[in-house]
């Protein structure tokens, strides 16, 4: 079965839906699982990976930096400290 990382955050605060990867690690996926879901696998299932999904020259990208190892302990989803968009950085530490 694909699974696409996606929530409606409608639900609760906005900047809070990183917690969907401890919920779906909870659930029994592998950690490593649960990010590729909000990547390529997200991408593959709205027919884009041409475009998005993975950093490759050529695709649009939209990069993020945690502190820790989210593969270690998922919570380190929660501790963005970069972010960059269509190549313009939002946030740096």
């Amino acid at each position: 079965m694909k699974i696409a990382f996606g929530t409606d955050a409608g639900v609760f605060m906005h900047g809070k839906n990183w917690m969907e990867f401890v919920y779906m690690t909870e659930a029994g996926m592998p950690v490593i699982e649960a990010i590729q879901s909000a990547t390529v696998a997200a991408a593959d299932l709205l027919g884009m990976s041409e475009l998005v999904g993975s950093i490759e020259k050529g695709k649009l990208a939209d990069i993020v930096a945690v502190e820790g190892d989210p593969v270690k302990d998922v919570q380190a989803m929660g501790k963005m400290k970069f972010v960059m968009k269509d190549g313009v950085v939002y946030k740096s530490e």
